[in-house]
């Protein structure tokens, strides 16, 4: 199967502009705060791929200077929409002209490099992303657990795609998102953490600590599996001196 970026249709790009921080979602972004808190050291932010905004927003009410960036047209639409003072804009894939270098404090990729395949991609992103990262900047990497594509989650569904065990980093896995009413599968790119760790070698950057968020079971949330199983992992990266 051909790759094709599940979030460039309007359609999808409308329910996913519905989604908020629960179930699932909580998790991914619950530690964020803290983490930002005790590695970060100034305000300006990059949002990359930051969709339909959420994210975006979420940076400037931690008190960030935050410009949001994505390809999709469609997503940045709804974002200007939903947040008309925010700062988003839609850029050429891998184009970061417009940026100085050593620009951010903070760069944070939620759940965009789940959606870019092959090794020579990412890499290829991860350098030119760190060529706007100030030297003492920080890049947060929220990407999906290889665990989520083979278990049932409160706001995710895989059974009916059992062939996802067998899935290799750079292969195809259905996911289908259970909080929004669009039910077709978002087809994602499995990557192992192992082959994380070559990606982030080989484009210059570090793992100053990883995260795996699981649930106490004291959230209002019906949980599934996330008391036990990660379903993300967040990487917390800084440029290789």
């Amino acid at each position: 199967m051909k790759f094709k970026n599940s979030y460039g249709d309007e359609t999808r790009a409308a329910a996913y502009a519905k989604l908020a921080f629960a179930n699932t979602y909580y998790l991914a972004y619950r530690d964020i705060p803290e983490i930002i808190n005790t590695y970060v050291k100034g305000h300006k932010a990059l949002d990359f791929g930051c969709g339909t905004g959420r994210s975006t927003i979420f940076l400037e009410n931690l008190g960030l200077t935050t410009i949001g960036v994505d390809i999709s047209k469609e997503m940045i639409s709804l974002a200007r929409k939903a947040n008309p003072h925010g700062n988003y804009r839609c850029i050429k894939d891998g184009d970061f002209n417009q940026f100085s270098k050593e620009s951010f404090n903070l760069i944070l990729s939620a759940f965009t490099f789940d959606n870019i395949p092959t090794l020579e991609k990412k890499v290829a992103l991860f350098s030119d992303l760190s060529f706007v990262l100030k030297k003492d900047g920080i890049f947060i990497n929220l990407v999906s657990s290889p665990e989520i594509y083979t278990h049932e989650w409160a706001s995710f569904s895989t059974k009916k795609y059992p062939k996802n065990k067998y899935a290799k980093t750079g292969d195809i896995v259905p996911i289908i998102t259970t909080d929004i009413d669009d039910k077709r599968p978002c087809y994602d790119i499995f990557w192992s953490e192992e082959d994380y760790k070559k990606v982030y070698d080989q484009s210059g950057l570090k793992i100053i600590q990883k995260y795996k968020p699981l649930a106490t079971g004291d959230e209002p949330y019906q949980w599934i599996n996330e008391t036990h199983i990660a379903p993300w992992v967040i990487y917390v990266l800084s440029k290789k001196e």
